[in-house]
């Protein structure tokens, strides 16, 4: 089960955290309305391709990466999103798209859209299709000692 290593984790650091199961859902907005929480709540990870080094940006669902702001802020010559077949052996214990923002727990770097620090909580995917995790953003920022800086913008929704 995908969630385990997650939960482990997070248990021998004394976090207190909720699981929140949705129905199957593959797309950040798609999640945020199964488990019935805001697109500025749920933290979504993407992955990036820094340099050709694998990182995590992670940052509200309702938002996408600025790349050329991402690379200006980390000092970066080149900033791609990474492809699944780049990144899918990385996280053997997930379901491809759905890893937590824990790079931590498999080396990889991760960075935070400072609009997040404000959230008490945040929601994110727990190594599946089907859960969340909810915990507060202190205890997230505590294990996981992510980068944090502005990259992210809000997403231009179009009307069907």
């Amino acid at each position: 089960m995908p969630i385990q290593k997650l939960r482990q984790f997070l248990d021998e650091n004394h976090v207190k955290y909720i699981v929140i199961t949705h129905s199957k859902a593959y797309t950040s907005q798609g999640i945020a309305a199964s488990a019935h929480i805001s697109g500025n709540e749920l933290a979504k990870t993407v992955m990036l391709k820094k340099d050709g080094e694998l990182c995590m940006a992670v940052l509200p669902a309702s938002k996408q990466v600025d790349l050329t702001e991402f690379a200006k802020l980390t000092g970066s010559k080149d900033v791609v999103l990474a492809s699944e077949r780049e990144f899918r052996d990385r996280f053997p214990d997930c379901e491809v798209g759905a890893m937590p923002p824990f790079g931590n727990l498999y080396g990889v770097p991760v960075f935070v859209d400072n609009s997040l620090t404000f959230d008490r909580e945040i929601a994110f995917n727990a190594g599946s299709h089907l859960e969340l995790i909810k915990l507060a953003f202190r205890d997230f920022e505590r294990l996981v000692k992510p980068t944090v800086f502005e990259f992210a913008h809000r997403s231009i929704t179009h009307a069907a």
